[in-house]
């Protein structure tokens, strides 16, 4: 199982595999072809309210993962989509596009982490 993050913004050049965009809104300023998403997966990526509150504050982040894994066990539709990943990564490498500046702190890493923790 080969997953990478990688921040949208940052490419210059695309990193190849199954290119998931896992934010809940659409990159600012990047065009569709620019993008090169094969899915985007909106409905996995936290609530609005959850995002807002978290603001990537790296002080929030161990209880925004709580809150945003609690989101994924509650939610039939993003547990459907974290298997739909989970298949995706056992064949190819799966890319998981996100916007946020803070690479250390945003729900792409939790994402990454619940998918290797299943292997």
């Amino acid at each position: 199982m080969s997953i990478v993050l990688q921040r949208i913004y940052d490419e210059s050049d695309p990193v190849g595999g199954n290119r998931v965009l896992v934010d809940g809104v659409w990159p600012r300023g990047i065009s569709k072809e620019q993008a090169q998403v094969d899915e985007w997966m909106k409905e996995i990526s936290p609530s609005k309210e959850l995002r807002q509150w978290f603001d990537h504050d790296p002080e929030k982040y161990e209880e925004f993962k709580e809150y945003y894994k609690e989101q994924i066990d509650n939610s039939k539709e993003r547990k459907q989509q974290l298997q739909q990943l989970k298949e995706m990564a056992e064949n190819e490498r799966l890319v998981l596009l996100y916007g946020a500046k803070n690479e250390e702190h945003n729900h792409a890493v939790v994402l990454k982490e619940l998918l290797e923790k299943d292997q």
